[in-house]
């Protein structure tokens, strides 16, 4: 997808539903010339199939929220039968039931704004002659002013606020700042003298996800970041294993799950005639219809607005993600070759692979070949696995991960395990965590060795019914036991 960043973007767009596909509608949006978190107005038409009328209703977006676009979609729901959204639609998993012990639900300063996602908890020594133990956390802070708060505690249970790794005003030269620039996925590690942080953010030159590291002499900085990313383009959630001082190994994402669905809503708006034969569901091919008649609008959003726009298609996508792999798969063979092309890369890019690769010694650079150690592949999984983090017991390496959609009660968390640290990995078939009643969307884990010895699992989770996109998330923790062929969870 090439998203422009500029503000030549037209105040006054009318689009159409390409010839071919199974609804047509007119979009007419009213918008500021300039792309930013303004208000935005929709008048949408399209055939009633229930009154055999043309049906016309105007809607309002408040901005640009994910809040704002999934209300934008359920009304679109209840007024021309669109998919409504996931996180409209009634919990339909059996609660998941565990004694979670809540850590911290509320942002302990205002420049936090989003709680503790993508939490992160190193261990410390405070003082080695007196063996006392210091814990800090690093969480993510998506675009606020101050990046990636900093939060310490003596006890794992009590916290206190610390300090930012990027107080505002003092990004990475290489990062981009502001609405969108998403700072996500923070680790801390500390390497003999030294403390870094691994991160991930949004790349000035061309605003594509990096990798990058800052340094510091104290956990709580100042943290200076190195002047290039580690990784460029399309690469989240950074985990470092550390072997020892000299050999450490960087674990990432690459981001697939955000390139593929502008890949299908643009096969889909070329070809629009396969819009029925992947989406058998009528409610799906309207919601298929209604997206590619907005394709030559969504190619203005900056990325993660884009997403949000597209995110209702790939739920109907990942509702039924095998199915709708098959289908795809065998709709490719009668095609032409231009076709065949899109189709492959689709099938290519919706598999959403975590790569290992060694550091040079001092973590500024990769060094040696990457490895591909997991991709989704089970079903709970659907289009995606994310968020890993690395412990070793016992001569047996657990990767702990999240999986599926992070925007609804169907996120959760998974391990796999293996012999060597490069692999192969086996899955425990089931979800190690799942949502329960309380707790919705458990994931992106971290692990923590206590002192006397036992293992401590910490996740990030949405009150119910509250998930999305810069929406506050709480930390949880619980007691696990890392057995050999798989993962208990334990009380407290």
């Amino acid at each position: 997808m090439n998203n422009r960043q500029t503000s030549d973007v037209p105040a006054l767009i009318k689009l159409n539903t390409p010839a071919g596909a199974p609804f047509i509608f007119t979009a007419i949006i009213k918008q500021p010339k300039a792309i930013d978190n303004s208000a935005c107005l929709f008048e949408v038409t399209c055939h009633d199939a229930e009154t055999g009328s043309i049906k016309t209703q105007l809607y309002k977006i408040d901005d640009r929220e994910h809040k704002s676009y999934l209300q934008f979609f359920r009304q679109l729901s209840r007024d021309f039968a669109l998919r409504l959204p996931q996180n409209h639609q009634p919990a339909i998993r059996p609660p998941f039931n565990n004694n979670y012990r809540e850590v911290l639900c509320n942002n302990l300063v205002p420049g936090m704004l989003y709680g503790y996602g993508d939490p992160c908890v190193m261990r410390v020594a405070e003082d080695t002659l007196k063996k006392k133990e210091l814990y800090y956390l690093v969480v993510t802070s998506n675009d606020a002013s101050d990046s990636f708060p900093i939060c310490r505690s003596k006890d794992l249970i009590n916290w206190e606020f610390a300090g930012f790794v990027f107080p505002k005003g003092q990004k990475p030269e290489w990062a981009a700042d502001g609405e969108g620039s998403d700072y996500w996925a923070p680790e801390m590690h500390q390497i003999g003298n030294e403390y870094r942080v691994y991160f991930a953010a949004r790349s000035k030159e061309n605003f594509e996800l990096c990798i990058g590291v800052a340094r510091s002499f104290s956990p709580e900085g100042p943290f200076v970041a190195d002047k290039k990313p580690i990784l460029q383009g399309n690469t989240i959630d950074p985990h470092i294993f550390f072997e020892d001082n000299e050999n450490s190994f960087l674990f990432w994402k690459e981001d697939n799950n955000g390139v593929w669905p502008g890949r299908l809503v643009e096969l889909l708006y070329t070809t629009p005639s396969l819009t029925k034969e992947l989406f058998p569901d009528e409610k799906d091919q309207i919601t298929a219809s209604f997206i590619i008649t907005l394709w030559p609008w969504i190619q203005t959003l900056k990325y993660m607005e884009a997403f949000l726009v597209q995110h209702i298609l790939i739920e109907a996508v990942i509702s039924e993600f095998s199915v709708f792999m098959e289908r795809l798969k065998q709709l490719s063979f009668n095609q032409p070759s231009n076709v065949q092309k899109k189709i492959d890369c689709i099938l290519q890019l919706i598999r959403t692979p975590v790569y290992v690769q060694k550091l040079t010694p001092d973590g500024s650079a990769l060094s040696g070949e990457r490895k591909k150690v997991i991709e989704n592949t089970l079903e709970w999984e659907a289009h995606l696995v994310e968020g890993m983090w690395v412990t070793k017991h016992s001569e047996r390496y657990y990767l702990f991960y999240s999986a599926n959609d992070f925007s609804t009660e169907k996120y959760g968390t998974g391990v796999a395990i293996a012999s060597s640290l490069l692999g192969p990995y086996t899955k425990m078939s089931k979800p190690l965590l799942q949502s329960s009643k309380e707790w919705w969307a458990p994931g992106h884990p971290c692990v923590v060795k206590r002192p006397d010895g036992k293992f401590q699992l910490f996740v990030h989770a949405y009150f119910p019914g509250k998930a999305g996109y810069k929406e506050f998330r709480a930390l949880l923790t619980m007691p696990v036991e890392l057995e050999k062929d798989q993962v208990r969870l334990t009380n407290f």
